[in-house]
This record gives C-alpha cells, structure tokens and sequence, in this order.
C-alpha cells in the first residue's frame, strides 16, 4: 500500500526514505465497502482520499433528484470534495464507493502541517492542485462545446481502464447524456 503512495508523489518529487516515513506520518488508512459513503452532502468533509484500491464517483443530487457526477477516482488518484474540505464547510458533493475500496486519508490540519514542514510535499500538493484545475478547465470545456459523441470518445480515448469498470449508466451521467444516447453512440 505505502509503495503506491509513494510512486504517486515520486512522480513530483523524491524522497528518501526518512522523509517519506515523515510524509507518511500524517496520514492515515480506511477502507470502504461497496455502496459505502465516504462523504455525504451536509456533512462536515475533514479529509482528502488517496484511493489504493477501488473506484468511487463524487456527485451530487439536484432539486429534482437527478444525479449528476462530477468525477470518478480509481487507484493512484485524489478525491474529496475540494471547496467543503480547504475551506472547512460541509459537504456539497456525496462521494460513494462504486467497489470495495481502500484509501490514504490526510486531514487539512495534517496537509497544511506537512507542507510548512517539507517543501518538497508543498511543491507536490500545488503540482496537484494545478493539475486539478486544468482537469477541471477541459471537463467544463468540453461539456460546453463538444458533441454528446465527441464527448463520450473522449472520455474513452482519456479512461480507457475506467471505461470498462463502469456501468454505462454511470458514464451517462459523467457525460451529461442519457443511458440510452450512450448506447446508440457505443454500438456504432
């Protein structure tokens, strides 16, 4: 399990083995069963998921009852809801396990102790935040200009492994269509 979370930051900055031991003080591990919450809207969202194993989605559920995801998180990537835990409110998004799951949890208290302590770990928690929002500016991007087909062999094209752990259903409503748009625009 360390080795993961290891590579992932390794990938920015290295460490020896001392600093690492020292990163890995300020976390802690969970794990989750399939269809268990991680967060719930209305809650308080104290920590950010360093996923190891498993797939979960944030979402969140409009007036009418209607899902909409925002964002799926298999193994070596991050998943909170990021407005509720840096600026300590509660929850907006519900995020759920699609599989049983095990993650690496860091609170903003221990995130913020760390980064005045290390700046390599500084230097890699900006490297991601940016990333995110670059993310985060190509979904929007392509939610706004790209056709429901481009859209989805897009997706494809970028998740290919995600893609195939996942019920079309889910993949609809990441994409902003209907199950049955996906399905017209899968067969072909």
């Amino acid at each position: 399990m360390e080795d993961i979370l290891r590579n992932q930051i390794e990938k920015i900055v290295k460490l020896t083995d001392e600093e690492f031991q020292f990163v890995l003080s300020h976390f802690s591990t969970k794990t989750f069963r399939k269809h268990q919450y991680v967060l719930q809207a209305g809650n308080p969202a104290p920590n950010d998921h360093f996923v190891v194993k498993g797939l979960l989605k944030s979402f969140y559920l409009d007036e009418t009852g209607k899902t909409h995801i925002l964002q799926f998180a298999m193994e070596d990537w991050w998943i909170s809801d990021p407005q509720a835990y840096h600026n300590a409110l509660t929850a907006t998004l519900n995020i759920d396990c699609l599989e049983d799951t095990q993650v690496y949890i860091i609170s903003l208290d221990n995130r913020e102790k760390l980064c005045a302590e290390s700046r390599k770990m500084e230097y890699f928690f900006r490297k991601k935040t940016q990333a995110g929002y670059i993310a985060l500016q190509k979904r929007i991007q392509s939610l706004m200009t790209l056709s429901a087909k481009e859209r989805y062999d897009q997706f494809i094209q970028l998740y290919p492994q995600l893609s195939q752990r996942l019920p079309k259903s889910l993949i609809a409503s990441y994409l902003g269509i209907s199950r049955e748009t996906l399905s017209r625009m899968s067969d072909h």
